[in-house]
């Protein structure tokens, strides 16, 4: 009785030493795709790579496509792939009908596993389906103080038919569409303005997607947005400057981002002192100031020497 036993494990320790190591073995990459949504009368390509990964010569010999709206391009028959070899299978997808469809390409071969199978997918849209679109596609609001709000706008506009605009969401809790009454309907060629704010709750970059949900094929119509947040500034800059000749009434103060301008005026009024102190510089950031004097017929004079101001 305890030979039994022995017997087994022996046997199966034979079994495994003369198993092959490995032989053809064809693989996809990847072994599904979809190709969204494509215009009746229009195509989509991609190509799915076939890879040999094992260590024999691998041989495609056949194909067939199991379903009517995909079709395989260029790619002759037999194939052959030696180990760690591989070839672009191009496949295309022209939809003859509205809706989804679902599509199997099927590859015989000297694989011991043979055939393998790629899913496809794929969902047709009638040629003048409704849209949304937006313009501009992406927004970007810059330097915003952590806590202060900036908005930029965007345009809504319907197209080859009614839109009515359901929902509208953000990704990112920093970014979020406001006023904007929903649900909405837009007449084909309608266009709806949408107001987008950007809070930054914290310093660095930041991005996302606001998207509006909608009957229209393309729903839901997506914003790309990004914007930067930076702390509240507690520096600030003071600037103070000698008399030119004359008898000036007071001097205006410009500030520029870059050397030689252009040039902003910051001082709200004439300042009669010669001095000034700007409390709106962010940090990080490097102002060029000039000054001017202005006379009492309200002549004012060519730009002083510039000061640069570098902010930590």
């Amino acid at each position: 009785m305890r030979c039994f036993p022995l017997l087994v494990i022996a046997s199966l320790a034979i079994g495994f030493a003369i198993a092959p190591a490995s032989a053809q073995q064809l693989q996809c990459s990847p072994c599904q795709h979809a190709f969204g949504k494509v215009r009746i009368g229009e195509s989509g390509s991609y190509s799915i790579n076939l890879i040999n990964t094992g260590d024999s010569l691998l041989r495609i010999s056949s194909l067939s496509v199991d379903g009517s709206a995909f079709s395989i391009g260029n790619f002759a028959l037999p194939v052959k792939l030696r180990s760690g070899a591989s070839v672009q299978l191009p496949v295309t997808f022209a939809p003859t009908v509205q809706g989804w469809v679902r599509g199997i390409v099927i590859l015989t071969s000297n694989d011991p596993r043979s055939p393998l199978y790629v899913s496809l997918y794929g969902h047709g849209v009638g040629q003048s389906s409704t849209q949304l679109g937006i313009n501009p596609a992406s927004l970007n609001f810059g330097k915003v103080d952590v806590g202060s709000s900036a908005t930029l706008q965007a345009t809504l506009t319907a197209s080859n038919g009614s839109v009515t605009i359901s929902s509208d969401g953000s990704t990112s809790s920093e970014f979020a569409i406001t006023g904007l009454s929903l649900p909405a309907t837009l007449e084909s060629g309608q266009s709806l303005p949408v107001t987008i704010q950007f809070t930054p709750n914290a310093s660095g970059g930041a991005s996302g997607q606001v998207g509006f949900t909608s009957n229209a094929e393309n729903s839901p119509t997506v914003e790309q947005v990004a914007g930067t947040g930076v702390a509240q500034s507690s520096h600030n800059v003071y600037l103070s400057w000698e008399p030119g000749g004359g008898s000036p009434v007071g001097y205006n103060i410009y500030r520029g981002t870059a050397q030689g301008g252009p040039y902003q005026m910051v001082n709200t009024s004439l300042d009669a002192s010669t001095n000034y102190t700007d409390y709106t510089v962010v940090s990080g950031d490097t102002y060029y100031y000039v000054a001017t004097e202005v006379n009492a017929q309200g002549e004012e004079s060519a730009y002083s020497n510039v000061a640069e101001a570098v902010i930590p």
